[in-house]
């Protein structure tokens, strides 16, 4: 059955208004110094240890969550800092109940050390790989993706950040004191009940449109507030959220000097005034405060919610942060630490994309919903070319060291497309040019109508350890938006 657009955003609305739609996100007060998760740095150890384990964390108030963590956090889990080109060996323990699978986003590495839904821990038990890693510097993460529950797990604080060093940053002229001016920021939305315990209980609405919250964390954090010295500061953005899209901008008008995207260093600084980041998108941005005055860092209303869907009224939101948005971080600049960086870089190292595509294979990939999946089984309720994800079955098979074209459309809304054990080159976004937070190599784009990507496929991956490719919109990768394909 053919469903218009304004049918599908018609029943979802009705659907929200059923279940009880969030509450508008609120501005969060004045609070403590904002945090960094602690930084486990392997660069010279070559080994890291992780441990994920149950506790509760009182967000707001005195009321406890449950939650999850990893390495005694009681949400989320530390920084990991690993050599850029240098193997690594990882373990992860489970000291939950249930078992999880964890994947190394941004990582380029074999299938069989992905961390894919194929590779579960089961609870007492313990993964040891080595991640041999040879890709330019980069801010990754690793997460949950367990089968059916990477939603609930990543919600629940079963993620952390990853930076790929190789010990040049001060050459290139950028802040790197972890934490002073060398920012590290977990973006999310999580919902809360009257008593302040996060909840999890996602509607028809949610699993259509994704689970979105009415309270943003940064580090785990409410309310806190990022305190940073007079001169040039660094923030490692990460889209942890679930579903919502981030439009990110600084109130006081400052530009944002985007340095790098998902998968390195762009060649040069591109100044921007306003930063969208999807679920699990990365970005590095520099941001001025040599003139010594406190900032806060905001976002527009998410594109996907109700009729503003991204794909009826995709990018109508961008130039509205001021009228309509709502806070993420307030930015103090304090005299405690002395400035390092005054000056912004002029040129960078890293190397832009420029893969030889011509004559190379195209693919068509459809992000599919629709009104007859809200019928279906919660599994199966979206899919991707008409087929909903099946461990049982692999989708294709690629040559190692091929490339090809991908044309993705996304129905309905805004999907971003994540793929794995790859890095890729967005060539088209709607049949125009590509919008700068896309130029440089990218492994999940925001799909937002149409876009052309060229995908190199370097790492193998077998049938039975397989690559995702999938919506990062979790409720809709939980609902069959995913598939797998081995590089043979």
């Amino acid at each position: 059955m053919t469903v218009t657009r304004r049918a599908f955003l018609a029943s979802v609305c009705a659907a929200g208004l059923a279940a009880g739609l969030p509450r508008p996100i609120r501005a969060q007060p004045e609070g403590s110094v904002l945090q960094m998760p602690p930084l486990l740095d392997a660069t010279s150890s070559g080994a890291f240890d992780l441990v994920a384990q149950d506790a509760e964390t009182a967000f707001i108030g005195r009321t406890a969550s449950a939650t999850w963590g990893f390495n005694n956090q009681t949400f989320l889990g530390p920084t990991l800092r690993l050599a850029a080109n240098r193997a690594v060996a990882a373990s992860v323990t489970n000291h939950l109940t249930e078992p999880f699978a964890l994947h190394w986003h941004g990582l380029l590495v074999p299938g069989y050390a992905d961390g894919g839904p194929h590779m579960p821990i089961e609870p007492k038990k313990k993964w040891s790989i080595e991640l041999d890693i040879n890709q330019p510097p980069a801010t990754i993460w690793y997460h949950s993706h367990t089968h059916l529950h990477t939603a609930n797990h990543v919600q629940k604080g079963l993620a952390g950040v990853i930076q790929l060093s190789d010990g040049r940053d001060d050459e290139r002229g950028l802040p790197t004191e972890y934490g002073i001016d060398d920012l590290t920021l977990v973006i999310q939305d999580r919902r809360f009940d009257r008593r302040g315990k996060m909840v999890y209980d996602p509607g028809m609405h949610d699993e259509m449109m994704g689970f979105t919250g009415d309270v943003i964390l940064v580090n785990g954090q409410v309310g806190a507030k990022a305190v940073v010295p007079r001169g040039i500061v660094r923030l490692r953005l990460l889209n942890g959220s679930n579903a919502r899209v981030y439009d990110l901008a600084s109130r006081a008008g400052r530009l944002l000097h985007l340095v790098a995207t998902d998968a390195g260093f762009l060649d040069r600084p591109t100044t921007i005034e306003v930063l969208r980041l999807a679920p699990g998108e990365r970005a590095e941005v520099l941001i001025d405060f040599t003139d010594g005055t406190n900032d806060v860092l905001v976002s527009g209303p998410n594109p996907n919610v109700g009729m503003m869907g991204g794909g009826m009224m995709g990018g109508g939101m961008m130039g509205r942060t001021q009228k309509a948005g709502f806070d993420i971080l307030p930015i103090e600049v304090g005299s405690t630490h002395a400035t390092r960086i005054e000056r912004l870089p002029e040129s960078l190292d890293g190397v832009m994309p420029d893969l030889v595509a011509l004559g190379a294979f195209r693919r068509d990939i459809t992000l599919d919903m629709g009104m007859g999946g809200m019928m279906r089984r919660r599994d199966k309720r979206h899919s991707i070319n008409g087929q909903s994800f099946d461990m049982d079955k692999l989708n294709f098979s690629v040559q190692r060291g091929v490339t090809e074209i991908w044309t993705i459309e996304g129905q309905m809304m805004a999907h971003p497309l994540h793929i794995h054990g790859v890095v890729f080159q967005v060539l088209s976004e709607n049949g125009g040019p590509v919008s700068p937070r896309n130029r440089g190599w990218k492994d999940t784009v925001l799909v937002d109508g149409r876009v052309e990507i060229a995908v190199q496929f370097d790492q193998p991956a077998s049938a039975d350890k397989p690559f995702m490719f999938h919506c990062h919109i979790l409720e809709h990768e939980d609902g069959g938006m995913m598939g797998q394909f081995a590089v043979v």
